[in-house]
């Protein structure tokens, strides 16, 4: 199902669409909010793969993000933590100085704040995100925090999947192999990863042809 979802065409933000939604969103003043999109963006995680994270996954020091289990509805649609579904799924990515400081300002906020309604989020199982009750968030809320940007500012409408769909085609962008893009993502089949590079391919192609004839203006 996922991987039908990663070929839409239409569903990811251009670089410059992607930083006025983060922009807008971190003037939400929602760091909760602004710290989910950020890491999607930059990560390319799946939501089940986001909303699973513990503080145990990020290592700071090495600059590491783990993935190793996803957040998924079980019977009677009870949210439960599982394995991924295959080895191409479970990776350990790199993150850059910003999306950590990010985090880090997020943890201490969480801590902060789940110490007011009397939650100890300390130790190394504590869930990066949460509801007001230390448990799994819903994956109806990046949804909601998203569709309310969204329609605020008039922006285009993408889904939170889509964030993932950004990350790839931004990866090839700048000028990533596509090994690398299918490890990073997990993409089990390198089809999937082959379908979003042709599409930011044939967007580079265009883009070249329009800078050629920029260039000689001789209309």
């Amino acid at each position: 199902m996922e991987e039908v979802k990663e070929e839409t065409e239409f569903n990811y933000y251009t670089k410059e669409e992607l930083i006025e939604f983060l922009y807008l969103i971190k003037k939400s003043n929602n760091l909760k909010a602004y710290t989910v999109f950020h890491l999607l963006a930059f990560s390319g995680l799946r939501q089940g793969e986001l909303l699973a994270l513990t503080w145990s996954d990020i290592n700071f020091e090495l600059k590491t993000l783990t993935v190793s289990k996803t957040l998924t509805r079980g019977e009677n649609s009870r949210l439960i933590v599982l394995p991924p579904k295959t080895k191409k799924s479970a990776r350990t990515m790199a993150l850059d100085d910003g999306t950590l400081s990010i985090l880090k300002t997020w943890r201490k906020v969480q801590r902060t704040e789940a110490l007011t309604v009397g939650f100890n989020t300390m130790s190394k199982d504590q869930l990066i995100f949460t509801n007001i009750d230390n448990g799994f968030l819903s994956p109806a809320k990046p949804r909601k925090w998203l569709v309310a940007i969204q329609e605020q500012y008039n922006l285009k409408k993408i889904t939170v999947h889509g964030f993932r769909h950004t990350h790839c085609s931004l990866l090839f962008e700048a000028g990533a192999a596509i090994p690398e893009v299918q490890e990073r993502l997990g993409h089990t089949d390198v089809k999937t990863t082959l379908n979003i590079y042709t599409h930011v391919t044939k967007k580079t192609k265009k883009e070249t042809a329009l800078k050629f004839a920029k260039y000689l203006d001789i209309s």
